[in-house]
C-alpha cells in the first residue's frame, strides 16, 4: 500500500491570509514526504475560497522547488476548461521542472457553479465527452507530432512542447464511479482514482468490484492502478471523544459542499455559508456518528484495520484527504499520528 495526500488551500473566513494558507500547505506537503508518502495531490477549483486551486500546475511546480521525492499530482484538472495542448504542455513542463515527477488526473467536473462561470453555462453532466476527447489527444502530443479533428477540438499537427522526462510518458488518472467510466479508464491504459464520499466500506468495495470487472473487459490492457480517496484524521487513543471534533469538521466540510454543488445561491467574495444543519434531518450520513464511521476518523489502530481491507481489495494507493475545515495544527497533528503510528504497519 502507498500513502498520498490530497490537498488544497482552505480558507473559511478572512481571518487567515491566503499567504498564511500557502505556507500551510507546504508545510504539510514536507512533512507528508518526510513521512514517506508517495504523491501529493492538489485538484482545480475556481472562485470558491474553501477549496482554493485555480490551477494545481503553479502549485506544484512551486512544490517540485521545496522536495525532492514526492510524486506531484495534479489531482484533478477540469478536462472541458483545457485545450489538450496547454494541457499536455504544462504538465510536461512541471516533469521537467520537478525532474520527472509528474502525475495527471483528469475529471469531468462537478460544479455546475464553475462550469456557468469557465464554460458558458456547458451542463457539469456533459463533461465526459471532454475528458475522453482530452486525455488521448494529450498523450499523443506527449508522444511526438499530432494533428486533431475531434468533436470538440481540432488544431492542426503539433506537439507538446516541451516534452515529459518520462520515458513512458506522464502516468494518467482517471476519477471514476459507474462501470462505464471505469471500462474507458482502463481501456485507454489509465491509473484510476476513487471515492466514497460519505459512504461506507461497502461503497469501497463496490468501487473496486467495478474496477475489477474493466479489469476483466480489457484482459490485453496492462494492469492499471487503483486509488482510494478518503477525508483522514487520526486522533490520539487516549482519547475516546478524539473523534468527534473531526467528525463534526467533516460534516461542516460537507454541508458546503452541498451549499456550491447545489448552485441555489451567489457566493459573496467567494464564500458560501454551509447548507443549514435542518436541511439534512432525514440525511442520517451527514451525522456526525456516521461520518465517524464512513470518513476515515479514528485511532491509529482503527484507522491501519481499515486500510489493510482497503489493501485486501487489491487498492494500489490510499490518499489522505486532509482539507476537513479543521485547523492548520489539527491537521498537522492527525498527518504526525498517522505517519508515526499507521504508516509503519504497511512497512
Amino acid at each position: 500500500m502507498r500513502f498520498s495526500l490530497f490537498v488544497h488551500m482552505e480558507r473559511w473566513d478572512d481571518q487567515v491570509s491566503h499567504r498564511e494558507l500557502f505556507e500551510n500547505l507546504t508545510e504539510l506537503v514536507q512533512l507528508a514526504e518526510q513521512g514517506g508518502f508517495g504523491t501529493v495531490w492538489i485538484g482545480e477549483h475556481h472562485a470558491m475560497e474553501y477549496t482554493i486551486s485555480p490551477n494545481p500546475m503553479v502549485l506544484l511546480g512551486y512544490l517540485a522547488g521545496q522536495t525532492s521525492t514526492i510524486r506531484l499530482g495534479a489531482g484533478t484538472i477540469i478536462a472541458p476548461f483545457w485545450n489538450p495542448i496547454r494541457a499536455a504542455g504544462e504538465a510536461a513542463l512541471l516533469d521537467v521542472i520537478s525532474g520527472g515527477r509528474a502525475e495527471m488526473g483528469v475529471a469531468r467536473g462537478a460544479y455546475q457553479v464553475e462550469f456557468d462561470r469557465l464554460a458558458d453555462g456547458l451542463a457539469a453532466s456533459d463533461g465526459g465527452r471532454y475528458l475522453r476527447e482530452l486525455v488521448p489527444a494529450m498523450q499523443q502530443l506527449w508522444a511526438g507530432d499530432y494533428a486533431h479533428d475531434g468533436d470538440i477540438w481540432q488544431f492542426p499537427t503539433s506537439t507538446s512542447v516541451p516534452k515529459p522526462i518520462q520515458s513512458d510518458g506522464i502516468p494518467v488518472w482517471i476519477a471514476a464511479r459507474d462501470p462505464d467510466s471505469h471500462n474507458w479508464a482502463v481501456s485507454q491504459g489509465c491509473n484510476v482514482m476513487v471515492t466514497p464520499l460519505m459512504k461506507g466500506d461497502e461503497e469501497v468495495l463496490d468501487l473496486t468490484r467495478k474496477f475489477e470487472g474493466a479489469l476483466a473487459k480489457n484482459p490485453d490492457v496492462e494492469r492499471p492502478e487503483l486509488m482510494v480517496l478518503r477525508h483522514t484524521f487520526v486522533h490520539d487513543a487516549d482519547d475516546p471523544d478524539g473523534w468527534r471534533p473531526a467528525a463534526e469538521a467533516v460534516n461542516r466540510f460537507y454541508r458546503t459542499f452541498d451549499a456550491w454543488f447545489g448552485n441555489k445561491q451567489a457566493p459573496t467574495e467567494g464564500f458560501l455559508d454551509p447548507s443549514p444543519e435542518s436541511k439534512f434531518a432525514e440525511r442520517p450520513e451527514f451525522e456526525a456518528d456516521s461520518l465517524h464511521q464512513t470518513a476515515m476518523i479514528g485511532t491509529p489502530e482503527e484507522v491501519i484495520e481499515r486500510i489493510r481491507y482497503y489493501e485486501s481489495l487489491g487498492v494500489d494507493e490510499y490518499s489522505y484527504w486532509i482539507d476537513n475545515s479543521m485547523s492548520h495544527q489539527e491537521k498537522k497533528d492527525s498527518l504526525q499520528r498517522f505517519i508515526d503510528e499507521v504508516v509503519p504497519a504497511f512497512r
